[in-house]
């Protein structure tokens, strides 16, 4: 397994993103914002990460490089644009040159909103879909708390409008040097991952796996993200039952912030599928967390994309139906619903979440072409 970080890590050698790995790093944020010409930072965060003392740490090691801090922990689960909105007011408020996002993908996609917002005004559906900016962004440090979404790889955020429950997905990729979205720097720590909830760690989990399974199966892929899935998959799928075990393990989490990382460098070289289009709407509408839905959907859509007898995911595992039996073992492990109805989710709402998940940007890269009858026929297989 060392051999596979290194891996790894030579692989995210090749990104714009620098990544720091290993344990104790969260202390070197001050000096890394520092470099990257930070004087007053918002740091944003939630109140979950407050209480684990990390916010702590992190401000620590910001004053230690002579750096002010000014920290909005208003993120929440399955940020909206109302708590985007909440973070611009500070970022104004402290007239900030700098980012930081600490915390789960909600934290660090709360962060690119306001980064969004901040530099370039409106309102975030200005920004739906890619490269709608007309000046640069702050430069920004990202540092993950769970292995998840992989924002931290990533040049877009995941918002909700709270009316329309629509999630929309804005971005920017410009590099970082150009004044993209994409962080500068990541910071992956495993000790902040010790800390987590199970509940959390589980759904998080599932989220960075779905991210490597997706990835390696759209119609968008190319040489580059292939690896990044493979050898995303590769740490990911050894480490997750370690990581969920009774003990803390420390080794796992470190394994699966790199592998969830790995994954979110793919998606900007790939994209998501029918999974993710079928997610979405589940949180927007039920309020389920991001990784519970797409883990929930993702066995269905695999097995479905291979029913025209090809498989797209043919890097992780010879036989499709072999890889969703495992992805359901994983749900398994990790204590998650295997059923929509498990949920609150009742046969009437399926025509509706059919017409929102045709909306969503990700299913237009599904390997297999879905039309809205089909995603209803994926919310059927998963009731």
């Amino acid at each position: 397994m060392i051999a596979a970080i290194a891996s790894a890590l030579q692989l995210l050698a090749q990104n714009p993103t620098l990544v720091l790995f290993g344990r104790g790093r969260l202390d070197e944020l001050g000096e890394a914002a520092r470099r990257e010409g930070a004087s007053r930072i918002l740091l944003v965060t939630d109140p979950g990460i407050v209480a684990a003392g990390h916010v702590d740490r992190a401000e620590a090691s910001l004053r230690r490089a002579g750096l002010t801090a000014h920290v909005f922990d208003g993120a929440a689960e399955n940020p909206t644009t109302e708590h985007v909105a909440a973070g611009v007011e500070a970022a104004q408020q402290y007239g900030v040159d700098f980012l930081v996002g600490l915390g789960g993908g909600s934290s660090m996609d709360c962060a690119k909103g306001i980064n969004l917002i901040h530099t370039n005004g409106g309102h975030m559906a200005d920004y739906w879909g890619e490269n709608k900016t007309s000046k640069p962004m702050l430069p920004m440090i990202d540092v993950p708390t769970t292995a998840g979404t992989g924002s931290e790889a990533q040049s877009f955020a995941l918002i909700t409008d709270p009316v329309t429950h629509q999630k929309m997905a804005c971005g920017d990729r410009r590099t970082p040097s150009q004044g993209g979205l994409r962080p500068r720097i990541a910071i992956l720590d495993p000790a902040l991952t010790v800390s987590q909830p199970t509940r959390v760690a589980a759904a998080a989990g599932i989220d960075a796996i779905a991210h490597a399974v997706e990835t390696a199966g759209t119609t968008a892929r190319n040489s580059i993200s292939r690896e990044f899935s493979r050898q995303a998959w590769q740490l990911l799928s050894e480490a997750y039952e370690m990581a969920m075990g009774q003990s803390v393990n420390e080794d796992a989490g470190g394994r699966m912030l790199l592998g969830a990382h790995l994954a979110g460098a793919a998606i900007e070289r790939s994209m998501l599928g029918a999974a993710h289009a079928c997610a979405n709407p589940l949180t927007a509408r039920f309020g389920l967390a991001h990784g519970v839905a797409v883990g929930l959907m993702l066995p269905h859509v695999v097995r479905f994309n291979a029913e025209t007898g090809m498989n797209p995911y043919s890097d992780l595992c010879d036989d499709a139906d072999l890889l969703a039996t495992r992805l359901e073992a994983f749900l398994e492990v990790g204590r998650l619903p295997r059923r929509l109805s498990e949920c609150g989710v009742a046969a009437a709402d399926l025509a509706p979440l059919g017409t929102l998940a045709c909306g969503q940007w990700t299913a237009r890269f599904n390997p297999r072409p879905v039309a809205e009858a089909d995603l209803v026929d994926l919310y059927r297989r998963a009731l």
